[in-house]
């Protein structure tokens, strides 16, 4: 079911243990049974609904907060998911926050507390595998303004040459779009990666602003403000 795409292997078995997942039409629920390839699997109605009531959420993440656990003395984003913060992205917009949404809800992926911009809470396994799984190729991108000097072999060494913990990184576009400000995008996140790439190639991070997930811009979301991912978007 998490190789369809369907949940995530943990909501699976769930579903199966409460007997809402049927294979060609038929209710199985004895954890490990094997399906073949030309089976179909579905959810009955109440699990259908269950996923849809998920939530997933965009926010603008300010400098001096942190995506996920937060250490002594730090805020972390979930905090700031608030009805007082909420953007609405459309006048016609009418999903409004409830305290339910809390529940479960957690970042897919990693935004450093010296960094802003695009990150995803969700309650969505499926969303969460998408974005940051082992298998994830989701481009993510990014605006870094930077101290130092910017050749072409500087370019050339960031898009393809850069190892960090003792790994070759995969390669990312960099493109200069001005003496002191790049675009990166990326197809991984390892932990402070741009900061890392950048001083292993003489550059100094000033500022770091994700701008895109995917399919999904940061857009006009102001920052500390966050807004619902709406049912016609995909990443």
């Amino acid at each position: 079911m998490s190789q369809r795409g369907i949940c995530s292997r943990r909501e699976a078995d769930r579903y199966i243990e409460q007997g809402l997942v049927m294979v060609d039409g038929k209710v199985v629920d004895k954890l490990g049974t094997r399906v073949y390839p030309a089976q179909i699997i579905t959810l009955t109605k109440s699990a259908a609904e269950q996923q849809q009531a998920r939530v997933t959420i965009l926010l603008n993440k300010p400098v001096g907060v942190v995506s996920g656990q937060a250490e002594r003395g730090q805020k972390p984003a979930i905090r700031l998911i608030l009805p007082q913060n909420q953007h609405l992205s459309s006048p016609w917009e009418k999903k409004k926050f409830n305290t339910r949404i809390l529940q479960g809800l957690a970042p897919a992926g990693r935004l450093d507390i010296d960094s802003r911009g695009l990150l995803v809470l969700t309650q969505d396994g499926v969303i969460a595998r998408k974005l940051i799984g082992a298998d994830s190729k989701i481009e993510k991108e990014y605006l870094v303004w930077v101290k130092g000097e910017i050749t072409d072999q500087t370019l050339d060494r960031l898009r393809h040459g850069i190892h960090l913990d003792g790994k070759a990184l995969k390669p990312a576009t960099v493109i200069q779009l001005n003496p002191t400000r790049l675009k990166f995008i990326l197809t991984e996140g390892k932990k402070r990666q741009i900061r890392r790439m950048c001083e292993e190639v003489g550059l100094k991070v000033t500022g770091l602003t994700r701008t895109r997930i995917g399919n999904i811009q940061l857009g006009d979301l102001p920052g500390g403000k966050w807004r619902y991912l709406r049912q016609d978007e995909h990443f």
